[in-house]
């Protein structure tokens, strides 16, 4: 199954929340969001949340998941799921909540209240491979409870900001008691595949490949190339050098 990563949705006369281009390549248009949920409804397809997508049902269905926690999660993305009958996980940045383009506490559990489920996508979005172990608990576990305290629910899965991670981070969030662990790594998961190393495709604004394709696996190859030659980059200059690169190749 496809678990698909989506982040803030552009809604018509509202700015992002960030205007780094590294940050808008990641962002879609509501109205191709919108297409993308009638797609899934029109041929059949389920939307589910990370948890549903754990017991991996018959039929076709992808897991819907949204990183960052951004205000256009609930006034955009909720209700246009609800309308197509999807489910979703929503990461949230528990140090975003409440500026400038992201949901405050209380839009969040009202998010949660809606009944879409809240993951956490760390306490401030640090690269966690960059940590000591004292700051990655609080990025890991720490968040998670903060999440639980304001919504009032368990908090059962975590993404890796960026993607960004290493056995510690595995480790730590098994041991803080989380059911998964969400990358950015490329591939479709499998009832086998260790539900602390998931992959997920990021929707861009820009795709390489047409939505059918990402839902039915297709050519996610040609994704994986692209990741492999990041991964290399990031892993040679080092997190902070290659986003200083990424940013002046993106310029216009």
């Amino acid at each position: 199954m496809v678990f698909l990563m989506y982040h803030e949705l552009e809604l018509p006369g509202r700015p992002l929340s960030q205007s780094d281009p590294g940050y808008a390549r990641y962002i879609v248009p509501q109205t191709v969001f919108g297409s993308q949920l009638q797609w899934l409804r029109q041929n059949d397809w389920r939307g589910l949340s990370v948890g549903e997508a754990l017991g991996y049902p018959c039929g076709n269905s992808v897991a819907i998941t949204f990183d960052d926690g951004c205000e256009t999660d609930l006034i955009g993305a909720a209700p246009m799921l609800r309308e197509h009958g999807c489910n979703a996980t929503f990461y949230a940045t528990v140090g975003f909540l409440g500026k400038a383009g992201h949901m405050s506490p209380a839009q969040l559990r009202q998010l949660s209240d809606l009944g879409f489920e809240i993951g956490c996508h760390s306490m401030t979005h640090a690269y966690l491979n960059d940590l000591d172990l004292p700051d990655l608990r609080r990025e890991i576990s720490d968040a998670g409870k903060e999440l639980a305290n304001i919504i009032g629910k368990r908090v059962d899965h975590f993404s890796c900001p960026g993607g960004r991670y290493d056995k510690r981070v595995l480790d730590i969030a098994r041991e803080a008691g989380y059911r998964s662990l969400a990358t950015s790594r490329t591939h479709a998961n499998m009832p086998s595949t260790n539900p602390f190393m998931l992959g997920r495709v990021a929707i861009m604004r820009k795709a390489d490949l047409t939505f059918p394709q990402i839902c039915n696996g297709a050519g996610l190859w040609k994704m994986q190339v692209r990741e492999s030659l990041r991964g290399a980059a990031r892993l040679a200059l080092g997190n902070a050098l290659y986003d200083r690169f990424r940013t002046l190749l993106l310029r216009p």
